[in-house]
């Protein structure tokens, strides 16, 4: 792995009962299945994006290597 790579840690902590399906799908394509689940995901623009559309229901955080 080379140096400029930047991971994040994403966990799902709300509920995805009552939302939107657009929300639903992002948090899905982020690899996330259910509450308290925790993905590794690359720290890049197009993940950074799903992030901003669903951020009030995730908890993200850099990932120390």
């Amino acid at each position: 792995m080379s140096g400029g790579e930047r991971k994040l840690r994403i966990t799902l902590v709300r509920s995805l009962i009552g939302r939107p399906r657009a929300q639903r799908r992002t948090v899905r394509a982020l690899g996330l299945k259910r509450v308290n689940h925790t993905v590794v995901q690359e720290d890049s623009p197009e993940i950074n994006g799903m992030i901003r559309k669903v951020s009030h229901l995730l908890r993200v955080e850099p990932l120390e290597e």
